[in-house]
């Protein structure tokens, strides 16, 4: 049994607990989100929030590999949490930006889980593309002053700390602004995943601190980027792996005609294709998160498109067989199923869709640009 197999069981046995369908509906109906509880408990019992963090901030020193690890173990349990948006995103820009003082003055603190964050880099959850930011910072003295608005941003409403793309006379920059302060408005917007939580957000002459040079964002906002999509990727690695257990349960169980309805041809080919599917992009996401430890942008962005891509409908396939092998109770509020059909449609348009990345993978590989 390796390291990573000893992880996934202490988090799978951790979030059996914490995370049952009823904690999760529960959570999904309050305006946070998430319980500040258990927050505190993953970051500084379990160490989740610096595992993939240099020791020299707090953080245990391993890579995204093993954090893929805890993305696929939360994604499986629907985890209601600002994890993705602090870990998966933020944590990312800030170690991704090379920025050393803004790293010793934010991770210790992502860390500790003492304060969350999340990351905006078109304010839409579109793929990253600098030219798409709208986001304005103008000089105030020594400092900035943030202008504009973020449609959906992943738990804007809660954040402690919001780093945001945004243009200068430089260029595309990063900024760190405290989402108590001045001049920030942010709304709770009800998404189609109700287990994770969207806010509107405005920002009008907000104070905001640059991260690392001005106008030189573009290139490691990228890579924060494709790491976040590595991280999406894995968590719907673990979701597809739920909605397939429950399937194949399911049709252990359920009796019709006097035999279980797994014998039934149909009903086999389904589930082999479901396995068939998810086995096939676990790989791939296995693949970028191992990627991900390297300092090839190039392979990473490979990587972690064909990731997305996979992934994606990987997910949205198994969540819609499992509803169906559940016949007519999978389509009700009160059956988990559609739970993963809807956490399956959000997390396919985060960051790019499928046939987005399939376009990118062209370009990247041929340099060869499509036709959309």
């Amino acid at each position: 049994m390796t390291e990573s197999d000893d992880l996934r069981g202490v988090l799978r046995d951790y979030l059996s607990e914490t995370s049952p369908s009823e904690t999760v509906r529960k959570l999904m109906l309050t305006e946070t989100g998430y319980d500040e509880a258990a927050w505190l408990q993953m970051a500084r019992e379990l160490g989740l929030h610096g595992i993939a963090v240099p020791e020299r901030w707090g953080g245990a020193g391993a890579g995204v590999a093993e954090l893929a690890v805890v993305f696929e173990e939360m994604g499986r349990a629907l985890l209601c949490s600002p994890f993705y948006a602090t870990v998966g995103l933020a944590t990312q820009a800030i170690l991704a930006s090379g920025d050393d003082e803004a790293a010793e003055r934010f991770i210790p603190r992502f860390v500790d889980g003492s304060t969350t964050a999340t990351l905006i880099l078109n304010g839409r959850l579109d793929a990253w593309d600098p030219a798409t930011v709208t986001l304005r910072a103008d000089r105030d003295g020594a400092g900035h002053r943030i202008h504009g608005e973020a449609p959906l941003v992943i738990d804007g409403h809660t954040a402690d700390v919001v780093l945001a793309a945004a243009n200068t006379a430089a260029g595309v920059s990063l900024f760190a602004v405290d989402a108590r302060s001045e001049g920030v408005k942010r709304t709770p917007l009800a998404g189609i995943d109700r287990t994770r939580k969207v806010a509107h957000m405005e920002f009008d002459n907000a104070s905001a601190r640059l991260i690392a040079t001005d106008g030189g964002a573009s290139d490691f906002l990228t890579r924060a980027s494709d790491l976040g999509i590595v991280s999406l990727a894995a968590e719907q690695i673990g979701a597809a792996q739920r909605c397939l257990d429950m399937a194949v349960d399911y049709a252990k169980s359920r009796i019709q005609f006097g035999r279980p309805i797994g014998s039934f041809q149909a009903v086999k080919h389904r589930c082999a294709d479901m396995l068939v599917r998810v086995e096939g992009a676990r790989s791939a996401a296995s693949h970028a998160a191992t990627i991900a430890d390297s300092a090839d942008a190039d392979d990473l962005a490979t990587a972690a498109s064909v990731a997305k891509m996979v992934c994606s409908e990987a997910l949205l396939q198994a969540a819609l067989d499992n509803m169906r092998i559940h016949g007519g109770i999978g389509f009700t509020w009160e059956h988990d199923a559609h739970l993963f059909v809807r956490r399956a449609k959000a997390t396919q348009l985060i960051y790019g869709s499928p046939d987005y990345h399939a376009e990118r993978l062209a370009v990247l590989v041929s340099g060869v640009k499509g036709s959309s």
